[in-house]
């Protein structure tokens, strides 16, 4: 894994907007209606080109396929498990406001701004799954396929890395088949041990996309977080670390998210993943003041870390002297060696027609993330 050597490096947390091309082909795949597949492989192909080609032109170093074959960046695992089936209960609002302090507190918002009006064009990503049998990975054809697409994509571009986001192995579907939850979750770490291996064995990055982690530390939960922590290193086992960036955040909404729990708790539990990079959400007002907690929970030796310095929950354009000044803040505390400028979170986590954030805006954002890294490395190099 790279670090900021000499200049301060940029990367993002992997999903952007599929073409609407393609989201009709999956919009058919998940409804299980009709479809050519050789004609939706090749456009897979086509749009992952086209979204690594992008960034490489905005000057984006640490690139990757823009998840421009999946569902969601969790759903698309009901493909590549067995023992798992779509739920007889499908309301993920009513499932929502059951598990979410967040959302109980602000029914009214949650209920009538946010998830009416994406449920009214969510496309994919909407199943709510259930493991009812065995968990084994059979995803073997489509994780070759995914790193065939991104190596293709990158032929003739100049970029520093590229990687390949993976779900962690969570609570991905509800458990009717094994006896304790903890079973059910290293049953699944087990399985997505071989999608990892296959990505770092290919030469590309891993990031683990696990925006569990925060919950797995505060709420009540069915399982403690140290004991989700040996799952997800479980899951790693044999990879080198630095190979592997982990992604935490607190959700894909624009929201209050008033009981968000604060990094400071999350990083001591974050640190015993065995990971190079972590990536967490800093850019957005709820967050931006935490880059103080890396005061106290110092950052362990040889690692990095990827602050949001954009944040995936508005639409305004960060200025790029204001994400020069988030990364400054943090290569102040850590050294400017171990921060890499990321993102808040991916841009389009599930397949839809009308992502939260509009394509063009979020093409915006990248060009104001690349220019505020020049600006923070002309700063923190003249020094």
């Amino acid at each position: 894994m790279k670090r900021s050597t000499d200049r301060i490096l940029t990367t993002h947390c992997g999903s952007l907007a599929r073409p609407n091309d393609l989201l009709l082909m999956i919009q058919a795949k998940v409804a299980g209606q009709p479809y050519d597949e050789a004609a939706f492989d090749a456009r897979v192909r086509s749009a992952v080109a086209e979204s690594v080609a992008h960034q490489a032109q905005l000057g984006i170093d640490v690139v990757n396929d823009g998840e421009q074959g999946k569902d969601s960046f969790v759903a698309y695992i009901g493909d590549r498990l067995t023992g798992l089936e779509p739920a007889a209960e499908q309301s993920f609002t009513t499932t929502m406001m059951r598990r979410s302090k967040e959302i109980e507190t602000f029914r009214e918002y949650y209920e009538e701004y946010y998830f009416k009006p994406r449920s009214a064009n969510r496309i994919a990503g909407a199943l709510q799954m259930v493991c009812t049998g065995p968990v084994s990975y059979k995803g073997q054809d489509a994780v070759q396929a995914d790193i065939a697409n991104l190596k293709a994509g990158l032929a003739g571009l100049a970029v520093e890395e590229a990687f390949l986001p993976a779900s962690a192995p969570r609570g991905m579907a509800g458990n009717r088949y094994y006896r304790t939850f903890e079973e059910y979750i290293f049953a699944v770490a087990e399985a997505m041990h071989e999608e990892y291996k296959a990505i770092t064995d290919a030469g590309f990055l891993l990031q683990i996309d696990d925006p569990a982690l925060t919950v797995a530390y505060g709420r009540d939960t069915e399982m403690a977080g140290e004991t989700y922590v040996e799952a997800i290193n479980h899951a790693l086992r044999g990879i080198p670390a630095e190979q592997v960036r982990f992604h935490t955040c607190y959700g894909i909404n624009e929201g209050p998210r008033v009981y968000d729990t604060p990094l400071a708790d999350v990083l001591p539990l974050m640190y015993k993943i065995n990971a190079c990079a972590y990536s967490f959400e800093a850019a957005n007002p709820r967050h931006e003041h935490e880059w103080r907690a890396f005061k106290d929970v110092r950052l362990p030796e040889g690692k990095v870390i990827i602050p949001g310095v954009i944040t995936h929950t508005t639409n305004v354009v960060e200025h790029p002297r204001l994400v020069a000044d988030r990364i400054i803040k943090y290569a102040e505390v850590v050294g400017r060696e171990n921060v890499i400028a990321g993102a808040d979170c991916g841009f389009c986590s599930e397949a839809r027609f009308h992502p939260d954030v509009h394509p063009t805006v979020v093409w915006a954002k990248f060009e104001a993330l690349v220019e505020g890294a020049r600006i923070a490395t002309k700063e923190l190099w003249r020094r």
